[in-house]
């Protein structure tokens, strides 16, 4: 029978004027026809008036458990996959944990099984909250001598409980089943062969008993070993079992293991079929996301209804582990940097056999490890050793060596500079912390031939992540006069773009802003913006933009007209991360912003070059005894682009940038 019931709402009126809570006013709101008990919502206490009314959430009555996957079947280091699940589930604090089966490696006699149920035992016995076992087939079978017609059901109901029970809790009731019966007939287990996979009369009788005493709750709730829903060799005696708990009406889940991967087979009769993967156990990682990985189910129950969520174990953080000191100690192992020794060298053909050598300073007083991988996209490197382990204390530095070795062979597009990904672990007690690999080229001199002196190259960028990295070391400015020019063609102008940068809060570069050129130079503690009024730059249209600092004044020319201007002194403040040509960088040293279109070539001189209102602008760059950086984009060696001053400021290719030659050249 629908009864008419008045949805009670309690609203905060004005409270400034109110000397107390109590004296709210409480609004009556007609809602319409409701079924079922009605709660009276509370709204926020406040002081401040809104429109916006805000309610403290509803009062429900629920739980969260959780659910372990398989343990064994894979090494037996997979007891500290356990341990972190622990360790990770009292942050959640759950009411109570469940199994599915296989909590030990079994298939043993008792003299192996009995220190692998106390191992077990005693890694639970962690948790804040009860536990309860299923038995595996892991944790039954038996393989040795002197097999026992039970094999080892004894031993797990003397150590771990009994193979079948039930209890309630709440609004639910548990019921475990037991997978792994003998075939009457033959005394065979083999959870491959449906004769074995079929469920006694004692515990059909008892699962009948079970159902009985949760006849009354929300939820009943059944955890087995093996998923025999699937069929195959299981056989069809699950659909004898689903007859009893569908008959019973209040069945919402079963959860089984065995098959170490997580697999939602969904709803049949109201019953959710759920089976889990590892926790520990033998683990493919075919596809972590598609739930081959090791983790654990969460499950909130609701009166009319589960959640449930699964977290791979290592992905739960404790928010009090994370003090600001482990969070600056992080901030500052993600910006280490490698110190490098003397350069490696490498001549016109590609040849290189010396010794690589670089340190590490740890700038934490934690120890951390680290691994260190010489590497390169280019196959025709070597390095021995390969890969490199050190563990550095407090403020300590390792240095670590490594032989690189190319044979001089060609110098072609498949040639790439050595590099090191670096991997840091931070070290805090039991606990650590892994820091993101990062990537650092190796200082290194290349002989390359400059560009071809056609002049015809471009550098086509697309504006999503292409660019050209020039290590600070090459480009590396004294204090005094300079000159950054590029020639260019835009394809798209819309936003801030990089044109040719090394800015961050320091140095300088060429930028756009909505098709607007500015030169950026910080100096004096600010930076000095010389740009145009309105002028703005036309896609498709080429340009040769020069940014002058003489000193005193910041210069910008377009196309050889005196655009912007902007007068400062002081210092240059200067900074080690690259030049870009194509973007601008970030702290970390990596492009971002890109600029979208073609770049004939780009020079860095150490002198002002130009001055006054107007010149005439090159046709093609050129070098000279002032020039630091030549870059004509006439061929390129891989991800390689030579410099053409001689100083050997050859740039990296970030994305995949490309050079276009005329066909007529």
């Amino acid at each position: 029978m629908q009864v008419f019931r008045p949805a009670v709402a309690i609203t905060v009126m004005n409270m400034q004027k109110l000397p107390t809570v109590s004296s709210l006013i409480v609004v009556i709101l007609l809602a319409g026809w409701m079924t079922g008990p009605v709660l009276a919502v509370q709204s926020v206490n406040t002081t401040r008036s809104s429109q916006v009314a805000l309610n403290a959430p509803e009062e429900e009555e629920g739980f969260v458990f959780v659910v372990y996957g398989d343990r064994t079947g894979g090494s037996a280091n997979g007891v500290t996959v356990l341990q972190q699940a622990v360790t990770e589930t009292n942050l959640l604090d759950p009411d109570l944990v469940m199994t599915v089966g296989d909590l030990i490696q079994g298939y043993n006699t008792t003299s192996e099984w009995m220190p692998e149920m106390r191992q077990y035992k005693a890694i639970m016995s962690g948790l804040n909250c009860p536990w309860y076992p299923v038995a595996g087939n892991h944790d039954v079978y038996w393989r040795g001598p002197d097999r026992p017609e039970e094999e080892h059901e004894n031993n797990y109901e003397a150590h771990f409980g009994p193979l079948w029970y039930d209890f309630a809790h709440k609004n639910a009731h548990f019921i475990v089943l037991y997978t792994d019966e003998a075939d009457p007939e033959t005394g065979i287990r083999n959870f491959g062969r449906p004769a074995s996979q079929r469920m006694s009369d004692e515990q059909v009788a008892f699962l009948e008993s079970a159902l009985e005493r949760g006849s009354e709750a929300d939820h009943v709730l059944v955890f087995l070993h093996h998923p025999r829903w699937l069929k195959g060799g299981y056989g069809d005696d699950w659909e004898k079992v689903h007859a009893i708990l569908k008959d019973a009406g209040n069945v919402s889940a079963c959860f089984a293991g065995h098959i170490h991967q997580m697999r939602y087979d969904g709803t049949r009769d109201g019953i959710e079929y759920v089976s889990l993967a590892t926790v520990g156990g033998h683990q493919n990682f075919f596809a972590p996301d598609a739930g081959w990985d090791d983790e654990f189910h969460v499950i909130t129950v609701r009166p009319d209804a589960l959640e449930m969520a699964a977290i791979p174990v290592g992905e739960t953080l404790d928010v009090r582990a994370i003090t600001g000191d482990i969070s600056s100690d992080a901030r500052a192992l993600a910006r280490i940097r490698p110190l490098f020794g003397d350069s490696i060298v490498v001549d016109e053909k590609g040849g290189s056999d010396q010794r690589l050598s670089f340190s590490l300073k740890n700038p934490t007083e934690r120890t951390i490890l680290v691994k260190t991988n010489p590497r390169s996209d280019d196959a025709r490197w070597r390095f021995e050793p390969s890969s490199m382990h050190q563990r550095i204390g407090p403020g300590g530095t390792a240095v670590l060596t490594t032989r690189a070795t190319r044979e001089p062979l060609v110098m072609d597009d498949f040639f790439s500079a050595p590099e090191i990904d670096l991997e840091i672990t931070l070290l805090d007690g039991v606990r650590t912390f892994d820091i993101p690999t990062s990537k650092h080229m190796v200082r290194t001199r290349i002989m390359l031939p400059p560009s071809p002196e056609s002049g015809d190259g471009r550098l086509v960028l697309d504006g999503y992540d292409d660019a050209i990295l020039v290590p600070h070391r090459s480009i590396d400015l004294e204090e005094g006069p300079f000159t950054l020019e590029v020639s260019l063609k835009a394809k798209t102008l819309t936003g801030s773009r990089g044109l040719v940068t090394k800015t961050e809060q320091s140095e300088y570069g060429l930028f756009t802003t909505d098709g607007r050129p500015e030169f950026w130079l910080m100096t004096g503690g600010e930076y000095l913006v010389a740009g145009p009024d309105s002028m703005t730059l036309e896609l498709d249209e080429d340009y040769h933009i020069a940014g002058v600092w003489d000193g005193s004044e910041a210069r910008l020319y377009v196309n050889g007209a005196l655009v912007g201007r902007a007068a400062g002194k002081g210092p240059r403040r200067r900074n080690e991360l690259p030049l870009v040509i194509g973007g601008d960088v970030d702290s970390n040293g990596s492009a971002t912003r890109f600029f979208s279109g073609e770049i004939d070539d780009v020079r860095l001189s150490r002198v002002a070059r130009y001055r006054g209102e107007r010149f005439a602008p090159p046709d093609r760059l050129a070098i000279d005894d002032e020039t630091v950086a030549l870059l004509e984009f006439g061929r390129a060696y891989g991800r390689l682009h030579p410099d053409g001053s001689g100083n050997l400021a050859h740039g990296t290719a970030t994305g995949d940038p490309f050079i276009q030659i005329p066909p007529d050249s």
